[in-house]
C-alpha cells in the first residue's frame, strides 16, 4: 500500500513523463505525423535520441538545452511543459485524492498542456485534438453523470454563442479553433461552470495582452494565442467554478 504522503510525488513523476510525451505530440500532430512511430529524434538533424537523453527535466539540464549530436537548441517549451504537467498532476492528487474527479482533472490537465504548447508555437488548435476532447468528455458524462445532459447542452450553447459574438466583434481576432474548443469545454463542464471558464479565459487573455502591450513586447494588432488562457480558465472553473459563482452572487451582487 502506497503511503498517502508519497502519492503526490508519484503523480509528479508520472506528470513529467506524460509532459514529455505531450511535447512529442505537440510537435508531431500539427505536422500530421504519427505520435507512436518513429521513436523520438532531433527535429533539426533527425538523429534518434538516446534513451539516457529522454529522462524528463534532467535531460535539458545535462544537455544544456542542446542536441547531443548537432548542437541545435532544444525548445524551452519542453522542460516547462514537463514541469508544469508534473506540478499540476501533484496539485490534482492533493485536491481530489484517488477518485473519479482526479481522473477527469488529469485528462483536462494533459489536454490543456498539449493545446497550450501547440497554440503558442503554431497559433492553431487542431481539429483532431478537439474531437478527441469531445469524445472523452461525452464518455465522462455518460458514465459519471457529471455534468447532466441538459447542463452540458446549456454549457455548450453558452460558450459557443459567447465566443461567436466575440469573434464577430473582434473582426477575425478570434480563431475557429478557439470557438470550437470553448464549445467543447462548455459541454464538458456544463452550465454555469462552462460560462465561468470562458469568462475567466477572456479575462486572463485581456490582462496578459494589456501587460504585454504596456511592456512593449506586443503591439495592439499582434496576435496572442487564446488557447492557453482558455485552458487556464477551464482548469480554474473545473476546480473552483461553484465557489467563484457563490462569491460573485454573495459579494459582488449584494454589494451593488
Amino acid at each position: 500500500m502506497v503511503s498517502p504522503a508519497v502519492l503526490p510525488y508519484i503523480f509528479f513523476a508520472i506528470g513529467i513523463v506524460i509532459g514529455s510525451f505531450l511535447c512529442l505530440c505537440a510537435y508531431r500532430i500539427p505536422r500530421g505525423e504519427s505520435i507512436l512511430y518513429p521513436p523520438s529524434r532531433c527535429s533539426h538533424c533527425g538523429r534518434r535520441i538516446k534513451a539516457i537523453d529522454l529522462v524528463p527535466l534532467l535531460n535539458y539540464v545535462w544537455l544544456r538545452g542542446r542536441c547531443r549530436f548537432c548542437g541545435c537548441g532544444i525548445s524551452v517549451f519542453h522542460p516547462l511543459s514537463e514541469l508544469s504537467t508534473g506540478l499540476l498532476f501533484m496539485a490534482a492528487c492533493l485536491c481530489y485524492g484517488l477518485s473519479v474527479p482526479l481522473i477527469k482533472a488529469l485528462f483536462f490537465i494533459s489536454l490543456f498542456i498539449l493545446i497550450s504548447v501547440i497554440d503558442m508555437e503554431h497559433y492553431i488548435i487542431p481539429d483532431k485534438v478537439i474531437v478527441f476532447a469531445l469524445c472523452v468528455g461525452i464518455i465522462f458524462m455518460i458514465f459519471t453523470g457529471d455534468p447532466a445532459f441538459t447542463s452540458a447542452l446549456a454549457g455548450f450553447g453558452a460558450a459557443l454563442l459567447f465566443l461567436l459574438v466575440l469573434a464577430v466583434a473582434s473582426r477575425g481576432g478570434m480563431g475557429g479553433g478557439d470557438i470550437k474548443l470553448a464549445a467543447v469545454m462548455g459541454l464538458c463542464l456544463g452550465w454555469p461552470n462552462g460560462a465561468v471558464a470562458v469568462l475567466l479565459g477572456c479575462l486572463l487573455a485581456g490582462l496578459a495582452g494589456l501587460t504585454l502591450i504596456l511592456l512593449k513586447v506586443k503591439c495592439r494588432k499582434d496576435v496572442i494565442p487564446f488557447g492557453p488562457f482558455l485552458s487556464a480558465g477551464t482548469l480554474i472553473a473545473l476546480h473552483s467554478g461553484s465557489e467563484i459563482i457563490s462569491w460573485y452572487f454573495n459579494s459582488v451582487l449584494i454589494v451593488n
